[in-house]
């Protein structure tokens, strides 16, 4: 009975597609009938049971040795298309957090939507993005991995553009899909181009073959660079992270399970891709500059940003390019930890943001404040987030960023100079937020703002729990190992650079003798920073200016040689059409007079030839 908590892990997936499946019933006829409720409290009871089975099967392969089931699907053409999983605690403590963090997003999201009538589409879909995720953690295959994150990408989309009604909404939909496919078809581009030089596209045999293999530079580098652009569509790292942003249009429950864990995804795929990208320095290089350059830019874009959505959706991208710098570095390790301190920070931040929109009915930073004596439950949650996010002792952002930077003093100075950098800057981003929101003195839009209903504040809370715990659990996960590195070097720099940035902000968005919002001194620069470096600008003027020229040649082609080729053919017949029927009597000996000379002039012709 034990065992078969473990060999029946796949059965996970399968609870969230039932429970999506059921949703689609409550079309409006039904709805009309018993409400959009019933819909999302299926979900929510299918998600609870998918949690159980994790923790149940997590208790039983907790310390014990990874192990592989496989699936036979199909065989042709000498590919042999097999469903690999991989059984570890890390696997299943990945499902775990997924499931939980989206059980408390559909409770959050009962209260949060409470008037909207959409439930059935929207639990639907958040179902479905349960499901991807928690078949990518377990699936060891890089093509069906690369299936899933399909399917991601069309339920970003569909759950984005859910409010179909307004323009905004879809016009981010579409933009957010457009965005993504770049990725994946680079990714596709990938996974067709290294089947010929492994034979496999198993994960485990992949690093295997990355050990012990010798391929030419050129061509591990070229695909290795074509499989690293997938997880940067996934991860919005620079050039392709407007996605996010614009995904902020959809509803913020799904933005909480999107901006924590899904996400991630793209990261989790490129951890496992680490040791063929380890073959190639010039992809190791590519990862860590992507990474550096996202994680700079998107916090100081940040710091720019009116809407509180967006500049949180910046934050997002800044932390994913520090795992891209650990994957760079080969720090898996690092890597993992980021992932788990991050979904968990971010994912209370956002529902504290959620809790203040919920009733204030705005998102620009510059129409509230004053709320510290009205909301202080999502006062201190939002502190806890931000100090789980940062360097700061003993949560799990401290722990995570402190691993990583032991490392990279040791390979590479000038990125652990650049970590502190960043740290600060993240701590300075968050206490903005918190200063504009919760600081000075009420506006119009927060002088009756009171916590909201019990539905949004309780996974609320619970989530601020688990953040708490997080050292407890890293404890015991071995990531801990000994309290005393709070007195080395390495923990009093991460330290200070988190003391730096909450204390500069808070002078500055405290203070109610400084006025806000705070300029820079130079506005073309505080323009530059507000607008993403102007990167829309940019991709009108190259991608979508090419795509455009590209379009109208090709339709004065079209319209000007196939059609008037096809139109010069067609003149040309009709006049003829309407020349000939006027040589048309109706008797019958003057078209046999007009055939027999005919015949005969072509007899003379061919007779002269022929002579």
């Amino acid at each position: 009975m034990i065992n078969n908590w473990l060999d029946t892990i796949w059965l996970i997936p399968c609870y969230s597609l039932i429970g999506a499946m059921i949703s689609i019933i409550w079309f409006p006829a039904i709805t009309r009938k018993t409400g959009p409720r019933p819909a999302g409290y299926v979900n929510i009871l299918m998600t609870f049971l998918s949690l159980v089975h994790a923790i149940a099967a997590l208790t039983v392969a907790w310390g014990q040795p990874a192990y592989s089931l496989s699936f036979p699907w199909l065989a042709v053409g000498g590919l042999d298309f097999t469903i690999d999983l991989q059984i570890s605690d890390l696997n299943i403590g990945a499902i775990a957090l997924i499931t939980s963090l989206n059980l408390l997003a559909q409770i959050y999201a009962v209260g949060y939507m409470e008037m909207d009538w959409g439930w059935g589409r929207f639990f639907a879909l958040l179902a479905l993005f349960e499901a991807g995720m928690s078949s990518l953690v377990i699936c060891d295959s890089l093509f069906f991995s690369y299936v899933i994150l399909e399917i991601l990408t069309l339920g970003t989309y569909l759950l984005v553009g859910i409010w179909y009604n307004q323009s905004l909404v879809v016009s981010g939909a579409r933009d957010a899909f457009l965005t993504k496919r770049v990725g994946d078809l680079f990714l596709l581009v990938g996974v067709i181009g290294i089947f010929p030089l492994t034979g496999t596209w198993n994960f485990t045999e992949l690093a295997e073959w990355a050990k012990s293999t010798d391929v030419n530079p050129t061509t591990i580098t070229l695909v290795t660079l074509a499989l690293m652009v997938g997880p940067m569509g996934k991860c919005a790292q620079f050039p392709l992270h407007l996605w996010l942003d614009e995904a902020m249009e959809g509803p913020l429950p799904s933005t909480i399970l999107r901006n924590s864990v899904v996400v991630a995804t793209g990261a989790w795929v490129l951890i496992k891709l680490q040791p063929l990208i380890a073959r190639s320095p010039i992809t190791q290089q590519a990862v860590i500059a992507i990474g550096a350059a996202t994680a700079l830019g998107a916090v100081l874009i940040s710091i720019a940003q009116i809407d509180v959505k967006r500049s949180l959706s910046y934050l997002t991208s800044a932390f994913m390019g520090l795992i891209f710098i650990a994957v760079g570095v080969g720090e898996i390790h690092s890597a993992y930890t980021l992932i788990f301190a991050h979904a968990l920070a971010i994912a209370l931040l956002l529902m504290s943001i959620g809790s203040i929109i919920s009733n204030t009915i705005t998102q620009d930073l510059t129409l509230v404040g004053g709320l510290w004596s009205r909301r202080p439950i999502t006062g201190i949650c939002f502190l806890i987030g931000m100090l789980g996010l940062i360097a700061f002792p003993p949560f799990g952002g401290f722990w995570a960023m402190l691993d990583l930077i032991s490392h990279l003093w040791e390979k590479n100075a000038a990125l652990a100079e650049l970590l502190l950098l960043i740290n600060g800057l993240i701590a300075f981003s968050l206490m903005r937020v918190f200063g504009l929101i919760w600081g000075g003195k009420p506006k119009q839009m927060t002088e009756r703002s009171v916590e909201p209903l019990w539905l949004i504040v309780l996974p609320m809370t619970i989530l601020a729990g688990l953040v708490l715990h997080t050292p407890q659990l890293f404890t015991t996960w071995g990531v801990i190992s000994d309290w005393s590195v709070l007195t080395q070097p390495d923990a009093l720099l991460l330290i200070g650079s988190s003391t730096v940035g909450l204390a500069t902000s808070a002078y500055l968005h405290l203070n109610d003798k400084v006025t806000k919002p705070i300029q820079l001194p130079w506005q073309g620069l505080q323009n530059f920073f507000a607008y993403d470096f102007y990167t829309p600008k940019l991709y009108k003027v190259t991608i979508v200016g090419l795509v455009a020229v590209i379009s109208k040649s090709m339709y004065w082609f079209d319209r000007f040689f196939v059609d008037g080729v096809g139109n010069l053919f067609g003149l040309v017949t009709l006049f003829s059409g309407q020349n000939l029927r006027y040589s048309t009597f109706g008797q019958l000996q003057l078209y046999t007079l007009t055939i027999l000379v005919g015949i005969g002039i072509l007899l003379l012709l061919l007779f002269n030839r022929t002579l």
